[in-house]
């Protein structure tokens, strides 16, 4: 499905982890249970739509009912152990060098991508561990000189938190820099929504 990034090689990989310390974040503290502020449905990245242009079985629109993920120890060890993975397996590559075009959505099956290839990888490996797509969401953010890039939202029963390709640690959207633009909706993965009061939206995520 992957090329070198196969099931079997990702098994071997988190079950390696077993046998070191990763400490899985702190999950208390006064940011616990604070949800981002959403607004009304706003554009669709064009990213987003051509990525289901070529993986229409993984796009359905089926609505679904929000559902957050309770977050265990054991919920938060298997969501650092994927995100740490991905992290230190994927080589950083811009769109440009690896398609030769400004902003392509992928999965990142040869080993290289770019912001929005790790984000849908860890997306896809959390399903498959059986995580909800309800609280898995694609999410547009704007770095401080205003650049784009795309992240993924983890939507718990404890607040939200953020896999970052830019951060080993998986921490509350409240702990990182970014500001925020929109994201997927809880109730139909074709549809996005604003967070937070309206800002211009990045051209392109690119990181």
């Amino acid at each position: 499905m992957f090329g070198i990034i196969t099931k079997a090689a990702l098994a071997i990989a988190l079950a390696a982890t077993l046998f070191f310390a990763i400490e899985a974040p702190s999950i208390a503290g006064s940011d616990i249970a604070i949800f981002a502020s959403v607004g009304a449905e706003t554009s669709v990245p064009y990213g987003w739509v051509e990525f289901c242009g070529r993986y229409r079985g993984e796009c359905q629109d089926d609505e679904r009912a929000p559902q957050a993920i309770d977050l265990t120890p054991a919920a938060m060890r298997t969501i650092q152990k994927i995100n740490t993975w991905v992290n230190k397996n994927i080589t950083p590559v811009s769109d440009m060098d690896h398609w030769g075009v400004v902003d392509q959505w992928d999965y990142p099956s040869d080993g290289k991508g770019d912001c929005e290839d790790y984000a849908l990888l860890k997306r896809k490996l959390l399903l498959e561990e059986g995580f909800p797509r309800q609280a898995l969401l694609m999410t547009v953010v704007k770095e401080a000189n205003g650049d784009g890039h795309a992240i993924l939202t983890i939507k718990t029963n404890r607040g939200e938190f953020v896999l970052d390709n830019l951060s080993s640690e998986v921490k509350s959207w409240t702990k990182t820099p970014y500001r925020f633009v929109k994201r997927q909706s809880e109730f139909n993965q074709n549809a996005w929504v604003s967070i937070g009061v309206p800002t211009s939206e990045p051209l392109y995520v690119s990181k």
